[in-house]
């Protein structure tokens, strides 16, 4: 879709409303009186299927009698008509339409949708943009621009809001309008048929009256231009989300543990993460990220202060950071004697910092030079409840040059009503953000936290990793021949196959079809072996008795084989046992079972999985998601959001295990996604680490005949 023409639809000179009647629930005469009582200056002119006149202006028959194409149509016709007025509009030259019907899904008569009918009346792409269908209009009050039949105006502001959701739109704009919050684009985007987000993003990015955008979403087309609007968007201003529709559905039917963990939100995540945006959970988090974000403090880390006049409410701070995954700053020897010779004996003598309820205003200045001088401290969350012995706005106003002049972020937290709002005032007028509680303050730091974390994730280019040496076509020999005999899922020594084709270790694994082959392939190897099944059936051996460990002999091998195949009679009649293999069992002391996973998304493509692996890898739920292609230190950070990663160095005498050897598996397994399209899941579980590097010892792909070449697939070019 192009990018073009969106100026006619944001700050048009003209604007035709087509479909207008006296009808009390007439769409068009409700946007004609928001134009008329927004103060729209431009000429507009009404259109319906008869010549007339409606509140004083002519009205036209048919788009072919304006006397010139307007820059914007707003269509409220009924939807089985809408084609065929865009095509009109087209042909007349107009650049820009808003579309308020419903309804354009419904097959129409030549068997398209109308809505697939009105994109084909529109024009060569580019030729007439729309926004909708089934949306609320736009609201754009710089421009006195209210092209929609919500209830009301929007204040001028600074803040650009697009949703997807029309009732949404008006409940928030009439909540907005309440709280005294102003707007520089307010845009209802409908069933998003042409205009989308990656077009508004696009937009937003570029203009200078929008500080932030916030976004309601329910669901992303056209990933990869979605994610390059959203990066450019975000390098220029905070660009925050809220999504709905937080359910797995991704999980609902996979067979594999990527599958199972890799769910549609938590995709959405790490898209946004490596986009560089903030996601939040509620609207009303939306409104509070905006309000931190618009001015952003100067970042240097998460180390977090918490200064206080009183104990209770920096010991909920300190709780509600703690539980949120924040950190404390450790406060060193020479701020603690700095802090000593200016605080009276009681104070706390650690974070949170109680300067005691009786504080004067001079004992908050004090501690405030003092706590922005330490080198330890990367922020602070000033909080002040009211007391009977110095006015809040006292404290204010004493304070407030030194933050001014402060090289790190300091939050604002007034406890109280009345007696703290003109010390809210003059925070908020010098630009720091007030909050109520001392959790909306820790908050509020989370979120800045979160966000500087993204706007690092944004720096790094998606550029695949450099010398990496694999052996493409090999892999892809392999995964050619499983498709073309008819399989989705390669056997476990196929699928080492393409891992040891891009440079994955992997133990020695060899086929058999009876107990004298797998006793010579034991042999081969070197006892103790492990004895699995091979069956299409069958992608989790271990939960039907698939699997036997710790075989030291041919009796003990052939045994274990007779009652593999009677216990999966039992457990699984329903699976064709096609063979077995055999592979060497590894004893490896203070390993660590991680698992490595690639999934294909129906929107963002193929995304990359790491996490604590072994049978109990869904048991724990510890993993992450990034997209390819990765970089190392993509990798690097991959890893750090696991618990498991943070155990990869040593804890509690346990050995460390060769980290380089684990992001270089990651990188591989990322190339691999972004080499072989017909590569839709792939678990490495367990990957063995330790000191001496990785072995992948069990993997399962499964294939599927590709519908695009690999590069298409990936929502980050």
């Amino acid at each position: 879709m192009s990018l073009r023409q969106l100026g006619s639809l944001f700050a048009p000179r003209s604007v035709a409303i087509v479909g207008i009647s006296a009808r009390a629930d007439n769409l068009g005469a409700l946007v004609l009186r928001n134009l008329r009582q927004g103060g729209f200056r431009g000429r507009l002119w009404l259109v319906d299927r008869q010549e007339g006149e409606f509140e004083g202006l002519q009205v036209h028959a048919g788009v072919a009698a304006l006397p010139e194409a307007p820059e914007l149509a707003v269509v409220a016709t009924p939807a089985p008509s809408v084609p065929q007025v865009i095509g009109a509009l087209a042909a007349l030259g107009t650049r820009a339409a808003v579309v308020l019907s419903a309804g354009l899904r419904q097959p129409g008569p030549d068997g398209r949708s109308l809505e697939q009918a009105m994109l084909a009346a529109a024009g060569p792409a580019g030729r007439l943009r729309i926004l909708g269908p089934n949306c609320i209009g736009l609201l754009v009050p710089r421009s006195r621009l209210n092209a929609s039949f919500a209830p009301g105006q929007a204040l001028p502001g600074a803040i650009a809001f697009a949703t997807q959701s029309g009732a949404l739109a008006t409940a928030m704009l009439d909540w907005a309008n309440a709280q005294g919050i102003g707007f520089s684009h307010f845009i209802s985007l409908g069933d998003g048929a042409d205009v989308d987000f990656g077009d508004v993003l696009v937009e937003l990015a570029g203009d200078g009256g929008t500080r932030a955008i916030l976004l309601y979403m329910e669901s992303v087309t056209h990933a990869r231009k979605f994610m390059a609007a959203a990066r450019s968007a975000a390098r220029s201003k905070p660009v925050i989300v809220v999504k709905g529709g937080r359910a797995p559905e991704g999980a609902r039917a996979a067979a594999s543990h990527t599958g199972a963990m890799a769910g549609s939100d938590a995709v959405f995540d790490a898209a946004v993460r490596r986009a560089g945006m903030l996601r939040v959970a509620t609207l009303e988090a939306l409104f509070d990220a905006a309000a931190t974000l618009s001015h952003p403090p100067r970042w240097q880390g998460e180390r977090l202060v918490v200064l206080t006049n009183g104990g209770g409410a920096g010991v909920l701070a300190a709780d509600a950071l703690a539980l949120a995954g924040g950190r404390l700053a450790a406060l060193g020897e020479a701020t603690l004697q700095a802090l000593d010779a200016a605080l009276p004996a009681n104070w706390s003598h650690g974070n949170p910092v109680d300067i005691v309820g009786d504080a004067p205003v001079q004992r908050y200045v004090d501690a405030l030079r003092i706590l922005l001088a330490a080198p330890e401290v990367d922020g602070i969350l000033f909080l002040h409840a009211p007391t009977a012995v110095v006015p809040a706005e006292d404290i204010a106003r004493a304070c407030l040059p030194l933050l001014r002049r402060a090289g790190k972020a300091v939050l604002a937290c007034w406890l109280g009503g009345s007696s703290v709002l003109a010390a809210r005032r003059l925070a908020a007028d010098a630009g720091f953000p007030c909050h109520g509680t001392p959790e909306h303050g820790v908050a509020a730091w989370m979120q800045l936290a979160d966000y500087h974390r993204n706007q690092q994730l944004l720096l790094q280019p998606p550029a695949a990793a450099a010398d990496l040496r694999v052996d493409r076509e090999a892999a892809a020999a392999v995964v050619q021949q499983a498709l073309h005999a008819g399989s989705e899922w390669l056997d476990e020594a196929a699928a080492k196959e393409v891992l040891q084709a891009y440079g994955i270790p992997t133990v020695s694994t060899l086929r058999a079809r009876d107990a004298q082959e797998a006793v010579e392939a034991a042999e081969a190897l070197g006892w103790p072996v492990a004895l699995k099944v091979v069956s299409p059936q069958l992608q989790h051996k271990s939960d039907v008795g698939g699997v036997a460990l710790n075989i030291g002999s041919s009796d003990e091998l052939r045994r274990a084989m007779v009652a593999m195949r009677q216990r999966l009679a039992v457990t699984a009649p329903q699976a064709h046992v096609a063979g077995f293999t055999v592979q060497r069992m590894l004893q490896r002391r203070g390993s660590r079972e991680l698992i490595l996973g690639v999934q294909a998304d129906p929107v963002f493509g193929p995304v990359l999985l790491f996490g604590e692996g072994g049978t109990a890898v869904e048991l724990h739920h510890d993993s992450a998601l990034e997209l390819p292609p990765l970089d190392l230190a993509l990798a690097q950070q991959l890893v750090a959001r696991t618990r498991i990663g943070r155990t990869l160095a040593g804890f509690r005498g346990a050995p460390g295990v060769n980290q380089a050897a684990v992001f270089d598996a990651l990188l591989r397994v990322s190339q691999l996604a972004c080499d072989l399209s017909s590569i839709v899941e792939l678990d490495v579980n367990p990957l063995l680490a330790d000191a001496e590097g990785v072995v992948a010892l069990d993997a399962r792909i499964r294939v599927r005949p590709p519908d695009a070449d690999a590069s298409a697939r990936l929502a980050l070019a």
